[in-house]
């Protein structure tokens, strides 16, 4: 899959140009511009052809128009683009209207670059889910899209998982790729099955593939690498 490309929108010379290097830093990301201003932002996102934008990064408070008016205005233009709300706006109103049209995620300032690239990976994964076309086969599938998207809140992990040790083994397994349940249980610290277990419902949730390793006597290797 080609590069996702991303519009990063804020009015901020330093901020913008933050985030222009954290997106660039991901893989499968590509900055195609930058704009100050939402006036900006509507004229870049009219482009078509390879600098054509699928993710907006969106600072609200814009010097011209509000964010979510423009996410309005966006909409009203029958776009579809992708939205990734990067602001430090915390009204809960403003939240609620923010999903309403659509905005994929809401990222409250200041964060880090972990919470950031966690944003983007999710929504690289997402995209990947509902690249296919066709329909979905059953309920499952659909749940596994919205749970990468939104991410799984820790009440809703199965029982004996927790979220601390599962974002140890997430953190692991983008060590470097093609990894079996044993190499992240000693990077880990954890039981080779007790690893095997979060390994397994990763790739439940769509956040981890599984493939068979060849190359030595016996029966192939499962190893496992980040989706």
């Amino acid at each position: 899959m080609s590069a996702i490309r991303v519009l990063v929108v804020e009015d901020e010379e330093l901020i913008a140009e933050a985030h222009r290097v954290y997106t660039e830093r991901v893989p499968g990301f590509r900055v195609v511009g930058v704009a100050r201003t939402a006036r900006e932002a509507m004229a870049a996102l009219r482009r078509t052809g390879d600098d054509a934008v699928d993710l907006v990064l969106l600072d609200f408070n814009l010097p011209d128009l509000h964010g979510l008016e423009m996410c309005r205005a966006v909409r009203a233009a029958g776009s579809t683009v992708d939205v990734l709300a990067v602001t430090s706006a915390r009204d809960l109103a403003m939240v609620r209207a923010a999903v309403a049209l659509g905005v994929t995620h809401y990222l409250l300032k200041p964060f880090t670059f972990a919470a950031f690239r966690d944003r983007l990976e999710r929504y690289a994964t997402y995209r990947t889910q509902t690249s296919t076309g066709g329909a979905v086969a059953a309920q499952h599938e659909v749940d596994r899209m919205f749970a990468t998207l939104r991410g799984t809140p820790v009440d809703t992990l199965p029982k004996g998982l927790g979220a601390q040790t599962l974002d140890a083994v997430l953190e692991a397994l983008r060590g470097r790729p093609g990894q079996s349940a044993s190499e992240i249980s000693l990077r880990t610290g954890l039981s080779r099955v007790t690893a095997r277990r979060y390994l397994e419902y990763l790739v439940d949730t769509g956040r981890a593939v599984r493939s068979s390793r060849y190359g030595t006597p016996g029966r192939p290797e499962v190893e496992y690498r980040p989706s």
